[in-house]
């Protein structure tokens, strides 16, 4: 499967435009206002978004593509988009930030856009690709940019969909997007959503997913030498599920133990917890009660994988 490139996936002819990105009274004394001093309230928003842990910066797609499995694309055509959505470029992510504030101070085209918005003028529509619920720039940075900056909702562009199985949004990190990746891979692997449909297992954890895999291959291994017989994967998914990570989850939830860990999820828990149950359960010679080994851990650990967190 190609994957289109700018200047692929899109008509050749430009497409006509029937509706202006959008105006704004105060549009024109802000900017004038504030863009000299725009290199440094874009900082400050940095700084903000930090603290608060958003994002930051824009998501490169290249990166995003390289991670995030793709089986096909399809030209959606020239429609209004959310403005809020949009939060990745093909080859200027380093020249704007997530709030497509430029990076190094407004050049003479960006004013120019600006001056245009404020007349009310109708500008081409901008070319994005869409993976998820994320668009990325492919055509149009500075309009982008001029749209979010008075205060725009929607924005005229034309729009070819990559297709993922991964539920990207536009607040994710990369980080999110590798978790949610992995995730993606682990289900598709197992077959978990097919076999117990109620199953969320979400990680906050790079790897996480990998360490699952592992469980259920234990898990498979020790079921066969019990009864003597190759178990089926999706029998031994099944039963991980059932027998192993479903016991120790609902004795997190029981024991109310998950507040001790913030940022953390049930997922997290059951893998630090199913570990410290196989290190106890060796050193004593028998399976240690759930619930209270559970309360245990939170005391002795929580202070520590929170702080570490």
């Amino acid at each position: 499967m190609a994957t289109p490139r700018p200047g692929r996936g899109f008509p050749r002819k430009p497409c006509l435009v029937p509706r202006a990105l959008c105006t704004c009274a105060a549009f024109a004394s802000w900017r004038s206002d504030m863009a000299p001093r725009l290199p440094w309230v874009g900082f400050l928003l940095r700084l903000f978004s930090l603290a608060k842990r958003e994002p930051a910066l824009l998501l490169p797609f290249d990166w995003v593509k390289d991670h995030v499995p793709i089986r096909g694309w399809r030209y959606l055509g020239l429609q209004e988009v959310e403005v809020e959505k949009i939060a990745g470029s093909v080859d200027r992510y380093d020249d704007f930030d997530r709030a497509f504030l430029p990076l190094r101070g407004e050049d003479e085209r960006q004013k120019r856009i600006e001056e245009a918005l404020a007349r009310g003028e109708v500008l081409p529509p901008v070319k994005l690709y869409k993976i998820g619920e994320v668009y990325f720039v492919v055509d149009g940075h500075h309009r982008v940019s001029a749209a979010k900056k008075a205060g725009a909702k929607f924005i005229d562009a034309e729009v070819v969909e990559l297709l993922s199985d991964v539920p990207l949004s536009p607040k994710d990190t990369e980080k999110d997007i590798l978790l949610k990746a992995e995730y993606a891979s682990f289900l598709r692997h197992t077959k978990l959503k097919e076999l117990r449909p109620e199953a969320e297992i979400i990680l906050s954890e790079i790897s996480g997913y990998r360490k699952l895999l592992e469980h259920i291959d234990v898990h498979r291994y020790f079921r066969g030498l019990e009864e003597k017989r190759e178990i089926p994967y999706e029998e031994a998914v099944a039963s991980w599920y059932d027998r192993v990570y479903r016991p120790i989850v609902e004795a997190i939830r029981r024991t109310g133990i998950l507040k001790k860990f913030p940022g953390r999820t049930e997922a997290d828990l059951y893998v630090w917890l199913s570990e410290h149950l196989y290190y106890l359960a060796k050193e004593k010679g028998i399976a240690p009660d759930l619930e209270k080994t559970a309360r245990e851990f939170a005391q002795k650990y929580g202070a520590k994988l929170r702080s570490s967190s």
